[in-house]
Formats: C-alpha cells, sequence, structure tokens
C-alpha cells in the first residue's frame, strides 16, 4: 500500500505562485508514475500534470503548460508541483496519485491518492 500525504496549498493574490508537495510513504514510489489532478467545486476532476518513473518524462495539461512544473526525488519519496503565474481558474483542490504504470493521463489509471490540499487563487 502507498499512503500519500498533500502539503503546500493556500491562498494566493492572481500571478503568485505555490509549491505543492506530495509525501509517500508505505513502499517506494520510484517505480510509479506520479500525476497531480484537481478538482473546482461543481466540476470533474481535471488531470493537471504526470511525470514517468522510467526516465522523467513530463505531461501537461494544456491549461497549465508553461507555468507549471512537475518534479519528483526518489530519495525523498516525494512529488512536487511548482505553479507559477497563478489564475482564479486554477482555484481547486489539488490531488497526488501513484499508478503502477509509467505515465498515466487518466485518473482511472491511478491506485492510490492523497486527501488533497486546497489551493485558492484571488483576483
Amino acid at each position: 500500500q502507498v499512503q500519500l500525504v498533500e502539503s503546500g496549498g493556500g491562498l494566493v493574490q492572481a500571478g503568485g505562485s505555490l509549491r505543492l508537495s506530495c509525501a509517500a510513504s508505505g513502499r517506494t514510489v520510484s517505480r510509479y508514475g506520479m500525476g497531480w489532478f484537481r478538482q473546482a467545486p461543481g466540476k470533474e476532476r481535471e488531470f493537471v500534470a504526470a511525470i514517468s518513473w522510467s526516465d522523467g518524462r513530463t505531461y501537461y495539461a494544456d491549461s497549465v503548460k508553461g507555468r507549471f512544473t512537475i518534479s519528483r526525488d526518489n530519495a525523498k519519496n516525494t512529488v512536487s508541483l511548482q505553479m507559477n503565474s497563478l489564475k482564479p481558474e486554477d482555484t481547486a483542490v489539488y490531488y497526488c496519485a501513484a499508478s503502477r504504470s509509467d505515465l498515466e493521463l487518466v485518473d482511472f489509471k491511478y491506485h492510490y491518492w492523497g486527501q488533497g490540499t486546497q489551493v485558492t487563487v484571488s483576483s
């Protein structure tokens, strides 16, 4: 079993930055594809970013490309999401997830989920 705990959320003004962290425990996630998803009020959960375990390939949703960066530190068993130039439409609960596959873009391909961290961007 893998337990995931997100941190780093909060309230920030538009144009600001936040860095989300996801700490994994229970087992190493060095051979898990890792991803970030988000869910805004009244909306479905959507993909944000993913990183492979094999070669560190990354993939981003068009809405965050160029502003967000996903990274992983296998030695620390963590994954991070650096979010810059934040917009009010980025407001959501952000979830970290782990997949037994290398790189996945859809939520049903992920096997473990964190509890989420709230990000609120004010205009």
